[in-house]
């Protein structure tokens, strides 16, 4: 039988060394992989609403996904524990692992090596352990892919969102991060969110655009500001109604959003009137 193999990571999902790490696992021959990430508790934002959280930790295990499956790998993803430890643990149990491969930042950034993570672990699993760390700042500089977050909502629908992002990718290699702030924390809001997002994306999946996305904090800084803590962004665009009727812009968003980021922050203004003119479609996954 195939061993199973866990691959347990948080802000490095979709490094090029994790990726290569898998691959080199999966080279190596019988091998089933299981790929977790634990849903960290934002920075940003007064409430934490489960959905975004859950999104956001589905999307970081997507970059991994999404990259091995370019090179014929697949894999199962899970969200887990908030606590890494915990969530491994939990996973090992769950999957009955047989080696885990652990992805941190180098350790002067890494939070779970200076927490000796991957000494309790091999304590309490007594499973072997590859360690991989991944340097984000110096694969960026490495990597020309442009990563751009999107941040719209009643825009989301538009044609004109979805020629902007088109145009873009035709220009240079881009990967999309879709994020859509719900406009409350109940039922109907999330899931006016999640059909906004699923058109868009499914729009850019047929295309062949790749995009990933998510649902956000209500508070659109907060689910920038989120956003900007767990993913690589080289650009962000926020696509918003008109100046008038924007509480976006009453609140001054892109002037809030420029102060957090040193990535460019560009606006796109769309009349609503077509905003909700595509029809929805099914099949690309959002996170």
């Amino acid at each position: 039988m195939a061993r199973r193999v866990l691959v347990v990571a948080n802000e490095t999902h979709g490094g090029r060394s994790l990726v290569d790490a898998i691959r080199a696992r999966h080279e190596a021959g019988d091998a089933d992989f299981v790929v977790i990430a634990p849903q960290n508790r934002p920075h940003s934002g007064y409430v934490i609403y489960d959905d975004a959280v859950r999104d956001a930790a589905q999307m970081r295990i997507n970059e991994t996904l999404d990259a091995i499956r370019e090179h014929g790998i697949s894999a199962i993803g899970d969200v887990m524990d908030p606590d890494p430890y915990t969530a491994t643990l939990d996973a090992v149990r769950e999957y009955r692992i047989d080696e885990i491969i652990l992805s941190t930042h180098p350790e002067t950034r890494s939070g779970w090596l200076r927490h000796d993570l991957i000494e309790r672990l091999e304590h309490a699993t007594g499973l072997p352990i590859q360690h991989v760390v991944v340097d984000v700042e110096a694969e960026r500089e490495k990597n020309p892919e442009k990563h751009t977050l999107i941040v719209t909502n009643k825009t989301a629908r538009c044609e004109a969102l979805f020629e902007d992002l088109r145009r873009r990718a035709s220009e240079s290699p881009h990967r999309f991060l879709v994020v859509v702030p719900q406009e409350g924390g109940h039922g109907h809001h999330i899931e006016q969110a999640k059909a906004r997002l699923q058109t868009l994306l499914d729009r850019l999946a047929r295309e062949g655009i790749p995009a990933m996305g998510g649902i956000g904090d209500p508070d659109p800084y907060a689910a920038v500001a989120n956003a900007l803590q767990f993913h690589r962004v080289d650009e962000v665009v926020i696509a918003t109604l008109p100046q008038m009727r924007s509480r976006w812009l009453r609140s001054d968003l892109i002037g809030r959003v420029q102060k957090i980021t040193a990535a460019p922050v560009e606006h796109i203004e769309i009349d609503v009137s077509e905003a909700e003119s595509a029809p929805a479609q099914s099949g690309a996954k959002a996170a």
